[in-house]
């Protein structure tokens, strides 16, 4: 019984392996070897291979682009989400990890990803290396983070929190708390009233 049971798994090998070699040959001209790449990360994943590296760098996006809202103009990246600054960060430096990287998550690619800009983006984007080994997308050398209670496009509830958050400008330039609109009524809160832990 032993014998039948491998047959059906390893004809399924066979042709997920056909498959694999078919695509890689038809697609030679140029531009194919991803969907190669695509196409072996499933044939790995449904035989039980280890495809997560493979499913991380199809993950690598980098594309940033504009938003326009309440408080102006502000970069965006995956699925149209806002992007923020920490004005406690340096240059190419990022001082939020643990919780804070929780609450704010990095925007980061997969090592070797070039970020795209939006023609709307004037800053310089690049990527440097967070504490954890991660490549981390910056604008101008500031660091650039999600909210993680901005659950839609557009949403730009971190602008303003602790008065050390705020949507990153297209230019790149740091905000100053007094130039946003936000930042008052974060800052004339108690200190108690704006942490909720970020």
């Amino acid at each position: 019984m032993l014998p039948t049971a491998r047959r059906p798994r390893i004809h399924l090998l066979g042709a997920l392996a056909g498959l694999v070699l078919l695509v890689a040959a038809c697609s030679s001209s140029g531009g194919g070897s991803s969907a190669a790449a695509s196409v072996a990360a499933s044939a790995a994943a449904s035989t039980g291979g280890a495809a997560a590296s493979a499913g991380g760098a199809a993950q690598g996006s980098a594309d940033v682009g504009v938003g326009n809202g309440a408080v102006g103009a502000f970069l965006t990246g995956k699925d149209g989400k806002t992007l923020y600054v920490f004005t406690s960060d340096s240059a190419n430096k990022s001082t939020c990890t643990d919780q804070c990287a929780t609450n704010w998550p990095p925007f980061t690619v997969p090592a070797g990803t070039t970020p795209n800009a939006d023609s709307g983006v004037t800053g310089t984007l690049t990527t440097f290396a967070r504490p954890d080994g991660t490549q981390q997308v910056a604008i101008n050398g500031l660091p650039l983070y999600y909210f993680a209670k901005d659950t839609k496009a557009g949403d730009t509830n971190g602008q303003g929190v602790d008065g050390k958050w705020f949507v990153a400008s297209p230019t790149g330039a740091m905000p100053s708390p007094a130039g946003s609109a936000a930042a008052p009524a974060a800052g004339s809160a108690s200190p108690d009233a704006t942490k909720a832990g970020y």
